[in-house]
């Protein structure tokens, strides 16, 4: 009984613990860089530690932002309206997206091409995923209606980025 508790002791240790490679990687990343939100509730805290206090509760999943510094397990972020705090890095993802932003909606085209067919509309606030990035256009997804969209009428993109 004591060699298996003592196995399991090992194993929720091991699981416990990073893998010094993944958080290695995960800092090695060059600032600034765009990620995602990937909880559905995400708190913005205003130091790189759970004892500071919380400044905002994100409850948007997939919402862009913008990373901007790196302090341990924790990101500094930069959020579509520019408001700046630390996140738990686990409450982040890798996966591009994009938020529509500007007075009016943007149209979401068949081709990455000003004079071709527009297939949707998407109103400012819209969030969907980013794919395919070029030449000043991206394919954007929003659950399951995509388009191109102009890089210039979404936050979450560099104009000259590319995408695979």
């Amino acid at each position: 009984m004591r060699i298996l508790a003592a196995a399991l002791s090992a194993l929720v240790v091991a699981a416990l613990v990073p893998d010094p490679a993944t958080a290695a990687d995960a800092t090695k990343k060059s600032v600034p860089y765009y990620a995602s939100i990937s909880a559905s509730r995400a708190r913005m805290r205003t130091g790189p530690a759970r004892t500071y206090p919380a400044s905002w509760l994100y409850q948007r999943q997939d919402l862009p932002i913008k990373v901007v510094a790196i302090f341990k397990e924790w990101r500094k972020i930069a959020d579509p309206d520019g408001t700046e705090g630390w996140m738990q890095a686990n409450l982040l993802s890798g996966t591009r997206t994009a938020i529509v932003h500007g007075a009016g909606p943007v149209d979401l085209r068949e081709k990455p091409d000003a004079g071709s067919r527009v297939l949707w509309r998407a109103a400012p606030g819209v969030v969907g995923r980013l794919s395919r990035c070029g030449n000043g256009w991206c394919r954007l997804d929003v659950k399951g209606q995509a388009g191109f969209v102009a890089v210039g009428g979404l936050w979450g993109v560099e104009a000259g980025e590319v995408l695979p």
